[in-house]
């Protein structure tokens, strides 16, 4: 196992390999994952919640989870940004570091994370109250800014990073070192999604902390305060269910000071949450 929460792991492999377990798994209303890398990724998961048994994935700091323990109004919260998405065509997000994304909706499959499953078959993920989609086309220019967050190195960006998108696909990458190490994981995966956007959308957990990345080992966090940051833009490669591509070549970033509209409607402005 890797010796930090990387979040693109394939999961416990002697679950994976083990009918009987699966079985018992299945068999269960609640099941609460506390391995290290989950199954957030891995085909046995929609295995498991097409039985209709709930997954409740945590692996973060105590403290972090007191800090962030979930209410009840935060799943009507998201699913209100879901069906803003379900509705819509578009979703464009812009900063003034220079970030110009247009995303497609069609076909993206939004969702949400509360921090809580209690809907048969749900798999969730405490702590954590997030907008996301699955979208297949977008395109434009990504410019990481000083601060935003790379997991799971679960390192600050030190000076800009340009990202150029075509399609879905990363066509170019530009900047300093984390540009030379984010192309360099790129190639090193060996991976034909390595390059591809997966998932997006933004945080409202307003409980988080920016600073947390920076406060204790890479080993204690799988980084859920960046991921879930209320009024973050957070993007994603790699694995894609909804297109059908299995990649372990997975990365989360979590960026700040984006605005993030939805047919025009804007959800987020340079960073902030918008009352709508």
């Amino acid at each position: 196992m890797p010796s930090t929460h990387t979040g693109a792991g394939p999961g416990l492999l002697s679950v994976l390999n083990d009918s009987a377990a699966q079985d018992l798994l299945k068999s269960a209303d609640l099941v609460v994952d506390l391995t290290r890398e989950g199954f957030i990724h891995a085909p046995v998961q929609q295995e498991i919640r097409r039985a209709g048994t709930r997954i409740i994935f945590i692996c973060d700091a105590p403290d972090v989870l007191i800090r962030n323990l979930p209410k009840e109004s935060d799943k009507a919260e998201v699913q209100e940004g879901v069906d803003l998405l379900e509705r819509s065509s578009v979703m464009r997000v812009t900063s003034a570091a220079g970030t110009d994304l247009t995303v497609q909706l069609a076909g993206a499959k939004p969702e949400f994370q509360c921090g809580f499953a209690d809907d048969p078959g749900r798999w969730d993920h405490w702590p954590s109250t997030m907008v996301l989609c699955w979208p297949e086309i977008s395109g434009g220019q990504i410019v990481l800014d000083e601060g935003d967050i790379l997991l799971p190195f679960k390192e600050y960006v030190s000076s800009p990073v340009t990202l150029q998108v075509s399609d879905g696909h990363i066509e170019k990458v530009s900047g300093g070192a984390q540009a030379r190490m984010l192309s360099t994981f790129f190639d090193d995966a060996q991976d034909r999604w390595a390059r591809s956007l997966s998932h997006m959308g933004w945080g409202l957990m307003r409980t988080a902390d920016w600073f947390a990345t920076a406060m204790y080992g890479k080993d204690e966090l799988m980084g859920m305060d960046a991921r879930a940051f209320a009024g973050n833009f957070l993007w994603s490669t790699g694995p894609h269910p909804v297109l059908g591509r299995e990649s372990y070549a997975h990365l989360d970033i979590a960026m700040r000071g984006c605005t993030i509209s939805v047919d025009g409607t804007e959800v987020v402005t340079a960073g902030t949450l918008t009352d709508r």
